[in-house]
């Protein structure tokens, strides 16, 4: 039976002086590790690329999406199967462990491994070699130039399309969102996860799953801060237009300026910020 993203702890409330014992429910938090298969049928291999801690659900699309925006796989014809691990250690929860098949001509060069990417704002790596990393392992995915720019009322009610699909915070409070709206207004997937990359990631690798990409004609809404990681995300996806509830940071809007992206933050029912590439936003 798979895992559910909801927890509930059993909790003393305090409200005004009264005291009560009563159920709690909270956000799940379990690691997520993703294995990866590859060779030819007769000597396939396995290694482990990734322990995430991540709130269960889209598991699979979780490691479809981290694949991709690591620019280990281009596309999801290069994957065979996705499957839960069967680990003979009684003490692993199967549902933890995700095998991810390539396809037999499918090359795996294992220093893609060696992080392309530099999420950690201080990991000591300059901004260029950031934002150059992106180029190098996959490139942008659309020009984004065919964009039909969208009212300002537009971008200030998808705060509030949010919320009302938001269900697991609706009773937790406890996780980040991420959704993908069309151009047209259409809500088309939102993902709630313990970790904001991680629902980014499961964006994506419905996405990648439905044969979407580029999402070229697609805004990408995220409900707390924009940081570099998710930019880096949405680059590789050809997202044109993302908006954040929170604040960006000076790395993430260096990265928007640097792939055309529409940058958005601070976002609020009559109020945001643009930090870059504002002809997509008209008033």
């Amino acid at each position: 039976m798979l895992k559910t993203p909801v927890a509930s702890a059993r909790i003393i409330k305090v409200n005004a002086g009264i005291v009560t014992e009563t159920d709690d429910l909270l956000a799940a938090e379990e690691p997520l590790e993703i294995r990866l298969g590859y060779g030819l049928a007769h000597e396939r291999n396995q290694k482990s690329i990734s322990v995430t801690m991540r709130t269960p659900g889209n598991d699979f699309e979780l490691a479809l999406g981290f694949l991709f925006t690591e620019g280990i796989i281009r596309k999801r014809s290069e994957v065979a199967e996705i499957k839960y691990c069967t680990d003979f250690n009684r003490h692993t929860n199967r549902e933890n462990i995700v095998r991810v098949e390539l396809k037999e001509d499918v090359e795996f060069d294992a220093g893609k491994l060696q992080r392309n990417f530099y999420t950690s704002s201080s990991c000591g790596i300059c901004g260029k070699a950031s934002i150059e990393a992106i180029r190098t392992v996959n490139g942008v995915q659309s020009s984004n130039k065919n964009f039909v720019p969208l009212n300002a009322s537009f971008i200030q009610q998808l705060p509030a399309k949010l919320r009302e699909r938001q269900h697991v915070f609706e009773h937790t409070g406890g996780l980040h969102a991420s959704a993908l709206f069309h151009s047209d207004g259409e809500l088309v997937f939102l993902r709630e996860d313990i970790g904001r990359h991680n629902a980014v990631d499961k964006i994506i690798g419905a996405a990648l799953e439905k044969k979407m990409l580029p999402l070229d004609d697609h805004v990408l809404l995220l409900s707390g801060r924009a940081g570099f990681e998710l930019l880096q995300k949405a680059a590789m996806a050809g997202i044109p237009v993302v908006a954040a509830v929170g604040a960006p940071s000076g790395l993430a809007v260096e990265t928007a300026k640097e792939f055309d992206i529409t940058l958005i933050g601070f976002l609020r029912e009559n109020r945001f910020n643009i930090y870059s590439s504002p002809e997509r936003i008209f008033f």
